[in-house]
């Protein structure tokens, strides 16, 4: 039997702003991926390992990560939701209560490399810390030079996180019938995860392009609809009722 189809709606606005609309406690959950106010939106460059994937996995410098997020932004998250995850916790530790719960990201990373090994995340659950041990090349190894695999597996943003980490996110932290917020939404795997489990999902993204890429991932990935030019698009079939 199929499951009644999730509500998903994200919109390209300032994350503040929206929030400042929602009623108290108005979110079962907040996911979301800050920026930490490091500068690495200001990156050039791209990840794709494989000839022919460059054009796909380019970054163009941004600014978006020029300073970290303000108090007000912190108000407003605990105000609209009932619960909090947050990326980048360690560096927002004067806005956040003491926790018992941190994530902890192990992405099998060697010695050596540019990119940290490990990545925090701040939760307000009081139970023990979890660890999530997934290497980001090992879920890139099944891509061949072929433009669906490439959006499916490999970044299209500088700090994407993988699909499989929020689905485990939401399979040990959330429960049934509970609303899903992410104010920062970026390449959008947040998102299908959310659908994929079928929780209610809102997000906000402030880029224009930012947020016109991850529309088309998530129209590719959760709803099946490929364009393939001339205004034409396959429609595979959905996961839930219509």
């Amino acid at each position: 039997m199929k499951k009644r189809k999730p509500i998903s709606k994200v919109y390209c606005m300032d994350c503040i702003e929206y929030m400042k609309t929602k009623p108290d406690k108005f979110f079962d959950l907040a996911v979301v991926d800050p920026e930490y106010g490091l500068g690495i939106a200001k990156r050039n460059g791209s990840i794709g390992q494989k000839r022919g994937q460059g054009k796909l996995t380019k970054y163009k410098s941004k600014d978006w990560d020029a300073k970290p997020p303000s108090e007000e932004y912190f108000k407003e998250l605990f105000r609209v939701s009932k619960h909090q995850i947050i990326w980048g916790g360690n560096y927002f530790t004067n806005y956040l209560p003491p926790s018992k719960c941190w994530i902890v990201w192990d992405k099998k990373q060697p010695e050596g490399v540019s990119f940290a090994m490990a990545e925090l995340a701040y939760t307000s659950f009081n139970i023990s810390t979890k660890i999530f041990t997934c290497s980001r090349a090992l879920i890139g190894n099944p891509v061949s030079n072929n433009a669906r695999l490439a959006r499916k597996y490999i970044k299209r943003h500088v700090t994407q996180k993988p699909e499989v980490l929020y689905g485990w996110i939401y399979k040990i932290f959330a429960k049934e019938g509970w609303v899903i917020l992410d104010t920062h939404l970026g390449s959008g795997t947040n998102r299908s995860a959310a659908y994929k489990l079928g929780y209610d999902f809102y997000a906000t993204e402030i880029d224009e392009e930012i947020y016109q890429d991850q529309e088309v991932y998530f129209q590719e990935e959760c709803k099946g609809i490929i364009s393939i030019g001339n205004n034409i698009q396959l429609i595979q079939q959905s996961l839930f009722d219509n």
